[in-house]
């Protein structure tokens, strides 16, 4: 989670909010419990120094511990079912649908919020992202424009913005 993210809060639905706090809940008790254990039968295996075991489950540990982190961070910040306004201008926790300026054909539609947000079903883009902050608070209707990672200006037009009830 970046800097931004920690300032303004994470749009979670109020289910997406349950969901992360069980998940919060069983990794800090059983699901760290168990790996602690793993650790531990490794580290009475023998020598440290080239016991696979041992290196596999503290990383294994260490990776734990930082989603123990992120998710407590999260849901500390998180506006939970807050729903945005049905106002058509953009902002977090919205299903946004853009055209490419030059393509009147394709539209692409997304969630402008946390990744943590969506199902498979949806791609989710960051309102710290190019994209998310060239459209967050534009209108439906607006062209705007934001850099590719290869330095190419892309202009798109916001073609819908509507509250997400995932």
């Amino acid at each position: 989670m970046t800097q931004a993210d920690e300032r303004e809060g994470v749009w979670l639905t109020q289910a997406k909010f349950d969901a992360l706090t069980a998940e919060l809940e069983e990794l800090r008790g059983p699901g760290r419990a168990a790996v602690v254990e793993k650790v531990s039968q490794a580290r009475d295996e023998g020598d440290l120094k080239e016991n696979g075991g041992y290196h596999a489950a503290r990383e294994e540990l260490g990776k734990l511990d930082g989603r123990i982190a992120q998710l407590t961070e999260m849901l500390k910040n998180a506006r939970v079912g807050e729903t945005p306004a049905d106002d058509g201008v953009v902002e977090p926790g919205m299903i946004v649908t853009i055209r490419f300026v030059g393509d009147d054909e394709d539209e692409t539609p997304f969630l402008l919020g946390a990744r943590e947000m969506a199902g498979d079903d949806v791609e989710v883009f960051s309102p710290q992202s190019p994209l998310g902050e060239a459209i967050n608070g534009k209108k439906v209707g607006d062209k705007v424009s934001y850099p590719a990672p290869n330095g190419k200006e892309i202009r798109v037009e916001i073609r819908a913005a509507k509250p997400y009830d995932g």
